[in-house]
């Protein structure tokens, strides 16, 4: 396991680090720990710890039954075992000393929730619910409660529920509701056993702290918090009259504004990463959302798109609205005192990753191999020689569902115009021009619901990649500001520490001081620009006709999907 830990040493010979934080970041696939200096924001040293069990799809650890479809679970052992790793990793690299640190923060993929006791047990943990699905922890991308956010949508706005347009007009089946009714309906057993339901953001400071803190943001956006009240009893009990109390047995809890102290570390949290028990512990917070810290976008009109397996999209504002399609709004959901929104799209890296990982032939990746390349690099260095529309290709970017502004995680991919002259690299392009039309789509609902996007700038994982960003730049017809860090999340949980520890004033303060964002921008060409508009037109052409209505051919292909999935054997010897 010692192998999954990787470093990264930062620190200029012969610098002595000042005052540091500490930021971590829980993803999808690792948790990656980053030491930041107070003053700059300078990173002294990192560590990523990779998931043992990676995200949990086909059955269980230690168990061989299927799980079924879009069934996205994780092991909560790994999340503790970035504590025991990567935090000392990183402090190693920096080569700090325990003293010098004087505050942590954490963020989460979202809405990544867990089912546990009252003291904070993760229910898979109990020996006699290791073996049942619905006690382990369902990862943001958990699309099988679908069903339930339908029912929970119709019932709404059958109801006229005021909540339901602060999340343009739809929740997700990713939300925190979807997935507990989804628990209930499917094992009402470990739903009994859930004492409480927890965002993965404030369990993991539940790890830090030892005792329940609950952050404003992840209420807000995952769980349906709005202007200081929960969905009413009288809402839940239409649902299910067994789900009447979940809000106020599961979730309830006074909410911690982000950027403020949670607690201190306790002695066992201080035993698994080194540093001294007490030690400033900052509420829990989504990782979207705590970058925008890093890249200086507190401000109004600012969005911010985080790029790596999904996008997740946020702006603050000082004008309430309501904006088809998003996935929440709240106040002080980003930063104190604002309006924070959220749009997302739940698959982009996922989708270039799954192209490489299934359809790129041999040849390309012995040629990547031949020229020190990964195949996305070599697949980007090919489509980008081609001119736009070259490849006479349109893609739908669902392959994991579409977040926003459909909100309807039972839609899946398409490409359409392959023929048989049809290249790995024109796939790949269109899979990304995909991807860009996706957000193109999401600004300009913002624009036209009285929310105007200013400027837009660019973090996470996908800043490594000049390919990418400038088909967004084109597509986008603007130019783009870059996250000057590939750990634009830890960097800004750090940010979020250095706050609670009392070493900035405030959030807006230490972003200017510590934030960290390229001098120059990726600008769009004017001649691609133009070019692109044809395409986007075909795009959102599709987008409607397979997403509004024209067509329910994607969620009936879905429905068989499922139906032959649970009709039975599918080999010789009769099992799956």
């Amino acid at each position: 396991m010692a192998a999954n830990v990787s470093a990264n040493n930062h620190h200029s010979a012969g610098t002595e680090p000042d005052t540091v934080v500490l930021g971590v970041d829980f993803g999808t696939l690792s948790g990656r720990a980053v030491v930041v200096r107070v003053a700059d924001g300078t990173e002294l040293g990192s560590a990523e710890y990779t998931y043992r069990h990676g995200v949990i799809t086909d059955h269980l650890p230690g168990h061989t039954d299927p799980l079924e479809p879009d069934t996205a679970l994780q092991h909560p052992d790994d999340y503790r075992e970035v504590l025991r790793r990567a935090v000392p990793a990183a402090l190693r690299e920096a080569r700090v000393s325990p003293g010098q640190v004087i505050g942590i923060g954490t963020d989460f993929t979202s809405c990544t929730v867990l089912p546990v006791t009252a003291e904070g047990t993760p229910l898979c943990e109990l020996p006699d619910l290791a073996g049942r699905p619905h006690a382990w922890p369902k990862l943001w991308r958990h699309h099988a409660a679908q069903p339930e956010a339908d029912e929970i949508n119709a019932l709404a706005a059958e109801r006229g529920e005021p909540w339901l347009p602060r999340y343009g007009g739809k929740i997700s089946s990713e939300w925190q509701f979807a997935k507990a009714l989804q628990v209930l309906r499917d094992d009402p057993g470990v739903y009994e056993r859930t004492e409480r339901w927890i965002e993965g953001a404030d369990w993991i400071v539940w790890q830090l702290c030892g005792y329940e803190t609950r952050n404003a943001a992840t209420a807000g956006y995952k769980g349906i918090y709005q202007d200081g009240s929960w969905p009413t009893k009288d809402f839940l009990a239409a649902l299910d009259p067994r789900f009447a109390d979940f809000a106020v047995s599961r979730l309830d809890h006074p909410l911690s504004q982000l950027g403020e102290r949670a607690g201190g570390l306790t002695a066992q949290a201080a035993a698994w990463t080194g540093l001294p028990e007490g030690l400033p512990v900052a509420v829990g917070n989504i990782d979207a959302h705590v970058t925008a810290a890093t890249a200086q976008t507190t401000a109004p009109g600012r969005m911010l798109a985080i790029m790596g397996t999904s996008t997740c999209h946020v702006m603050n504002s000082e004008v309430l609205a309501e904006v088809p399609g998003m996935c929440g709004m709240a106040l002080g959901g980003i930063t104190p005192g604002m309006w924070g929104y959220e749009a997302g799209q739940s698959g982009v890296g996922d989708i270039f990753g799954w192209f490489v990982d299934s359809y790129v032939p041999p040849a390309y990746h012995d040629e990547a191999a031949e020229l020190g390349l990964s195949v996305h690099d070599l697949l980007s260095r090919k489509a980008a020689e081609a001119a736009v529309g070259e490849h006479g290709l349109v893609a739908l970017d669902w392959h994991s569902g579409n977040r926003s502004v459909l909100v309807d995680h039972s839609l899946s991919g398409v490409l359409v115009g392959m023929t048989l002259a049809t290249r790995p690299e024109e796939v790949y392009r269109a899979l990304v021009e995909a991807t860009a039309f996706g957000t193109r789509t999401i600004v300009e609902a913002f624009t036209a619901a009285g929310v105007p996007v200013e400027d837009l700038t660019i973090g996470g994982g996908m800043v490594r990649n000049p390919f990418v960003l400038q088909i967004y730049a084109d597509v986008l017809n603007r130019p783009l500001r870059v996250v000057a860090t590939e750990q634009s999340c830890a960097v800004g949980s750090a940010i979020h520490a250095a706050v609670a520890a009392g070493a900035h004033p405030d959030v807006h303060a230490a972003s200017a001081a510590m934030g960290r964002v390229r001098e120059g921008t990726v600008d769009p060409d004017p001649e691609r620009a133009a070019a692109y508009d044809p395409l986007f037109a075909i795009y959102s052409e599709l987008h409607d006709h397979f997403g509004r209505g024209g067509s329910d051919s994607l969620r009936r292909l879905r429905s068989l999907r499922h139906a032959a999935y649970t009709s039975g054997p599918t080999t010789p010897e009769g099992k799956r």
